[in-house]
């Protein structure tokens, strides 16, 4: 298990990881503000951070991933959310994501804006564990269930987010599958 960043000690090379990464991450997001993906280069983020390159290639391979390891970071506190509930219905659980993007409202809009929302589709199907050498009954299912949940954000976000996650969790609720 990995360790949060306040249980690092910030002299171990977790520490300093942890650390760039946050640093990276923050920059990221305040030049995403500014202007588009394509238009920020390594060393300008870098040089924001406050971190040297070797130090963004060590923890990233290219500058989506810096986006795409938060929104992970992201979806796995919407899990340990719903892990906290016991016997969480599938309708709570999806209120629950919907209140999650509420949240982070901001950083949402900024990803959909900036045509980056794929990353979050990567991050939700990554969730869900989508394995096509599974058994065709488990394949089919949890990519109907990733891609689907997909959709409805993308359509939600898509729609500037007038909906509340309230009423989002109600149109979930009133489907007929």
């Amino acid at each position: 298990m990995r360790q949060k960043s306040n249980t690092v000690s910030p002299m171990s090379n977790e520490g300093r990881n942890l650390y760039v990464i946050e640093h990276i991450t923050d920059a990221f997001r305040k030049l995403l503000q500014e202007r588009p993906v394509e238009e920020i280069s390594i060393s300008e983020l870098c040089s924001e951070a406050g971190v040297g390159r070797a130090s963004f290639y060590r923890n990233f391979n290219r500058k989506e991933d810096v986006l795409k390891g938060y929104i992970n970071r992201l979806l796995e506190q919407w899990k340990r959310e719903c892990e906290e509930k016991e016997n969480c219905p599938l309708s709570e659980m999806m209120g629950l994501l919907f209140a999650h993007f509420e949240r982070y409202r901001e950083f949402y809009s900024l990803v959909n804006e900036r045509n980056l929302i794929y990353l979050l589709k990567e991050g939700i199907i990554d969730m869900f564990g989508l394995n096509p050498q599974a058994s065709k009954t488990e394949a089919y299912g949890k990519a109907f269930v990733a891609y689907s949940l997909y959709g409805w954000i993308e359509v939600w976000f898509q729609r500037g987010m007038r909906e509340s996650a309230e009423e989002m969790k109600q149109l979930f609720q009133n489907q007929k599958l």
